[in-house]
């Protein structure tokens, strides 16, 4: 049987969120917020579409004037330019919601806040997908002693992955506490004790030796070669309890990011092509990438502002958090 005029104005009424007068959904409408001009403009297009309303029913129904439906706002030329280099720079770094997307195009667009970047995020339907974590049982949670100044702690561990092939290969994460700068990320199919000690001596060239080392209880960080290395160059080494790797926790969450944003990324046919696009993450990670917790600036740049003693960085210290 056919809808008649009036079943179809009560169907436009319920989905404009209208009811008769007294009814239940006309109250619950005046207590709630009002539809945004986008939301309105959708629901005359539904109405029409749908429920064959005249336009100017609908439009009457929904609260909205024929003009203002008919004629949406356009963006301006500065707002189509944002809105595209966003997009750009979503489709490149995939891992990076509105808040890192922000925090790069600053200065390209002085000005701009991070409410209006989020506006033009969702309306690119921009999201960043999240990835489901494996559930553990909860453990305690150990404070970790915050380092004062760079090369005070150096923290590492190792992160596996394969290659197209299928061979595995695993890679030596070396990161400053302080400055959250990822000082090395070394590639093979396997490192020993041997091959770590020659991977700190290479970062010491540059940085010097650090006051102490944080590492887990595996088999690289207790062999004789590693602990004659700390004995050596005078360096404390820390060694985290068994099953407790947030006692490590600054290098767990760069190699969380590590993975995120580059591993599950990447599809690696050979180790030299690993070792390449790794070293070129890297350095976008200390150079680049904003750091929340550095007042969200790179590594890089806030161990620069350290080393030339700018009040910035110093007030930063006592705001590290896990980034």
């Amino acid at each position: 049987q056919a809808a008649g005029p009036g079943s179809r104005e009560r169907q436009a009424q319920t989905l404009a969120g209208r009811g008769p007068l007294g009814h239940p959904r006309a109250q619950e409408r005046r207590r709630g917020k009002a539809l945004a001009p986008q939301a309105k403009r959708e629901a005359i297009r539904q109405m029409v579409d749908i429920h064959h309303l005249s336009e100017r029913r609908a439009c009457r129904l929904v609260g909205l004037s024929r003009d203002s439906y008919r004629h949406p706002p356009q963006m301006d030329a500065h707002t189509q330019q944002l809105s595209a280099r966003i997009v750009d720079i979503a489709h490149a770094r995939r891992r990076f919601g509105y808040r890192r997307i922000h925090d790069l195009i600053r200065p390209e667009f002085p000005g701009v806040n991070h409410k209006r970047v989020y506006r033009l995020y969702k309306d690119a339907n921009l999201a960043v997908r999240r990835r489901k974590k494996a559930k553990r049982p909860a453990s305690e949670r150990v404070p970790l002693q915050l380092a004062q100044t760079i090369n005070e702690v150096w923290s590492m561990d190792f992160v596996s992955d394969s290659l197209a092939s299928g061979r595995r290969i695993k890679c030596l994460t070396v990161a400053d506490d302080f400055s959250h700068e990822c000082l090395e990320i070394a590639v093979d199919y396997g490192i020993s004790g041997e091959y770590v000690t020659r991977i700190l001596d290479r970062v010491a060239v540059f940085r010097g030796y650090p006051l102490a080392v944080r590492t887990d209880n595996g088999p690289e960080f207790t062999s004789r070669k590693f602990l004659a290395w700390t004995h050596a160059h005078g360096v404390r080494h820390i060694l985290i309890q068994p099953g407790r790797p947030m006692q490590n926790g600054y290098i767990e969450s760069f190699n969380g990011k590590f993975r995120d944003e580059c591993l599950n990324e990447q599809w690696f046919e050979t180790l030299a092509q690993a070792r390449e696009e790794i070293a070129y993450w890297r350095q976008d990670y200390n150079e680049v990438r904003p750091h929340s917790s550095l007042g969200r600036i790179p590594p890089a740049a806030f161990a620069q502002k350290h080393r030339s003693g700018t009040p910035a960085a110093s007030d930063s210290i006592n705001q590290h958090k896990f980034d």
